[in-house]
């Protein structure tokens, strides 16, 4: 090789080798009711770790979906614990790295101030209730239970209006579609905004929802970097910020290989 040419390629590498390291990026699919805490997390994680995190946001039953379909995601945040269990049981999720990262809480909420939920629901003086589509979102399933313990649900079927995810269920109730709506606490936990009761949590089933890795993300430093981060102090901070209740650092740090 003529010297020139020489001198060129060893200009080119010391070029290449002072370029900067580009961060690791690692894609999420996050439950729809996780979406504002998942947002927090998410710029905290960015400055601790300097990877670079991608959220996709949707109902649990269409997320979940779209995995068994092969998405090109690299861990799943889940609104449940059945369908990473069941991704776990069908290999499509990484055996031993599921873990409860949160625990839901369901309200009733009404749009306007001064009005009390529970009695106009009790009375079944209202138009329209929302509830997230018990087929793809947990906090539905959760919503007819509690009207199911309540025996309310025979007076209140012919009123149900579904959301795809829990996120439409609460914009059937703001934009006056649904005078009530059972919607994430954490919807309304830093928002002072309409009229809330709080639905007793021996009225529906525990919410605990599941992360777990995928195969994809499963070589990826930011992909676990970022499971990691949601059992730090300062993600469950955030986490419980927002209405969520979370559980022990012990059971958090612990993998499950078993049914939990």
């Amino acid at each position: 090789m003529p010297p020139i040419f020489k001198r060129l390629a060893a200009i080119l590498l010391l070029s290449i080798a002072a370029l900067p390291v580009q961060a690791g990026t690692t894609t999420i699919a996050v439950a729809a009711n996780f979406t504002a805490a998942a947002k927090d997390i998410e710029r905290a994680f960015e400055a601790a770790s300097g990877y670079d995190l991608v959220l996709s946001f949707g109902s649990t039953g269409k997320l979940y979906a779209q995995i068994i379909k092969g998405a090109p995601f690299d861990a799943f945040l889940s609104a449940d614990q059945a369908r990473p269990e069941k991704l776990e049981q069908d290999s499509k999720g990484v055996a031993g790295t599921r873990f409860t990262y949160a625990l839901g809480q369901i309200v009733l909420w009404s749009s306007k101030t001064g009005v009390d939920p529970q009695a106009l629901l009790t009375a079944g003086t209202y138009n329209k209730l929302a509830i997230a589509n018990p087929k793809t979102a947990p906090y539905g399933v959760a919503a007819l239970q509690a009207l199911q313990n309540l025996e309310l649900l025979k007076g209140a079927k012919t009123k149900l209006v579904r959301g795809d995810s829990i996120a439409q269920t609460h914009q059937f109730v703001s934009t006056g579609a649904a005078d009530l709506g059972f919607i994430a606490q954490a919807q309304v936990a830093l928002d002072v905004g309409g009229s809330t009761w709080p639905v007793a949590p021996d009225l529906y089933q525990p919410i605990a929802q599941q992360a777990i890795l995928l195969p994809r993300g499963q070589d990826n430093p930011a992909t676990r970097a970022f499971l990691a981060f949601l059992k730090t102090p300062e993600a469950m901070s955030i986490i419980r910020a927002y209405g969520y209740a979370v559980a022990s650092s012990a059971t958090l740090g612990a993998t499950l290989g078993a049914e939990s």
